[in-house]
């Protein structure tokens, strides 16, 4: 008679062996984590000084159309100025990467003929990290 081997080969993971991983992967992603939603805040300040340079192009095109820097940004999009030819932006005026609107200012200097900021994460004046304005001029 043959000997019966009793052994059974199973394969796959031990529930040690899946507690270890995901520990594992709890460690990894708190210290990754941190990191990722830095880069997110650095991409929307980067966001918002391409959009508003963006407006800057807009800006002058209107200028040297209509001699003038609008009254509010919105004039970018639709006019019944004449010489108007717009739309000089593609498509309507965004807010900034926190939702909050853009705020335009017009001055008279020949040196800084417009302010252009967005107020930050907080939608309000100053701050300081993700609350702070970001000036365009």
């Amino acid at each position: 008679m043959k000997a019966l081997n009793k052994t059974k080969q199973h394969s796959g993971f031990t529930m040690m062996e899946l507690l270890i991983v995901i520990v594992i992967l709890g460690l990894l992603g708190s210290l990754v984590a941190p990191k990722f939603f830095n880069k997110l805040s650095t991409a929307e300040r980067g966001v918002a000084k391409t959009q508003m340079s963006a407006f800057e192009t807009a800006l002058d095109t209107y200028r040297l159309d209509l001699g003038t820097y609008p009254e509010n940004l919105s004039e970018l999009r639709q006019s019944d100025k004449p010489r108007w030819d717009g739309p000089y932006l593609p498509k309507e005026v965004p807010n900034d990467p926190w939702g909050n609107p853009y705020v335009y200012e017009v001055s008279k200097s020949q040196e800084q003929p417009y302010t252009l900021k967005s107020l930050g994460a907080d939608g309000k004046e100053g701050g300081e990290g993700d609350n702070a304005d970001i000036i365009h001029q």
